[in-house]
């Protein structure tokens, strides 16, 4: 079958070592289920893969890519495949299995004609969305809605400030905050992503750094170093960070006495359950919401795709179609 996968790891210069080529089909077994794959979204996980992050080299080679949507093979039913991989028994919320992984670190991704995951990560995917769609669930817009709405502590009326608005789990953030009754600032490099997070549904977007109208109740923070202080001190004391990633890099200044003079809570969110994924689902049909897809392509174009996510030069989620 073909795939895209790691061949080799390098930390600085991540595309070398990608390829697109052939791969052996797996073979699922007990309890896991062949799902032959019709879409995949990309995520900055794949950078990390190729770079070497959350995996050793003598895994390769790896296939990238945690989301898909596409076909149960034993089935034919459509389904959306819940990435985090739980210990077999493991109870309770997948995300603090102290063993879980995500596909694409100890088990081969889904950016490939084929993938196999445990029964229990394949959800029936929703008819209202299409499979380009319902592959932009699983990580970034999953991401979303646990650190909205299962860590936040955030209600209707609050405000919530989204550093970087124009990535795939920032632009989820934007669009589920504002369907959710919150209102919604948002922060951008350039008055393009500014423009886009006004689109995605922020109430007002502002340079990134600018000196908002006031402090605001919870941030929403994926960037790291390049705007933790601004998060910081963005909040109105007793405020929260909420933290999924750190794609600027991951040691800011610790801003420690904003922080225990202001008593502000920074609590760490990651991907989400498969509970949650079906909450999301149901909340998204029934506020009419779907991701924004900035573009869509081969198998072949891959290296297209992870080159714009890491430009920065994405607004949404990029498809690939196997």
């Amino acid at each position: 079958m073909r795939a895209a996968y790691a061949q080799s790891l390098h930390p600085d210069r991540p595309l070398e070592g990608l390829v697109v080529g052939d791969r052996p089909r797996p073979n699922p077994p007990p309890g896991w289920k062949l799902v032959q794959v019709k879409a995949v979204s990309l995520n900055h996980h794949d950078l990390w893969t190729l770079r070497g992050v959350g995996i050793t080299a003598d895994r390769l080679p790896m296939i990238l890519g945690c989301d898909a949507a596409g076909i149960d093979v034993e089935t034919g039913s459509e389904v959306v495949v819940h990435s985090v991989i739980s210990t077999a028994d493991w109870a309770g919320d997948e995300t603090l299995d102290p063993g879980r992984t995500l596909l694409s670190e100890v088990h081969q991704g889904s950016a490939a004609e084929y993938v196999i995951a445990p029964s229990r990560n394949l959800l029936p995917k929703p008819d209202a969305f299409t499979m380009a769609e319902a592959a932009c669930l699983p990580t970034a817009w999953l991401t979303a809605y646990r650190m909205l709405f299962v860590n936040s502590e955030l209600r209707p009326g609050h405000t919530v400030l989204v550093q970087g608005s124009s990535g795939g789990v920032a632009s989820a953030c934007i669009t589920l905050a504002r369907a959710a009754g919150l209102r919604v600032w948002a922060t951008a490099r350039t008055t393009a992503k500014q423009q886009a997070a006004l689109d995605f549904g922020a109430h007002e977007a502002f340079e990134s750094g600018a000196r908002l109208p006031s402090r605001v109740d919870a941030v929403m923070e994926t960037v790291g170093a390049a705007t933790w202080s601004h998060s910081v001190k963005a909040l109105r004391p007793g405020g929260r960070i909420v933290i999924s990633g750190a794609t600027s890099g991951a040691m800011p200044p610790a801003e420690l006495n904003w922080i225990f003079f202001k008593q502000l809570q920074v609590v760490g969110s990651t991907m989400g359950t498969r509970s949650e994924l079906l909450d999301l689902m149901s909340f998204m049909k029934a506020s009419d919401l779907r991701p924004r897809i900035d573009r869509v392509l081969p198998l072949e174009s891959i290296a297209e795709g992870l080159t714009a996510i890491e430009d920065g030069s994405v607004l949404g989620k990029i498809v690939i179609e196997p």
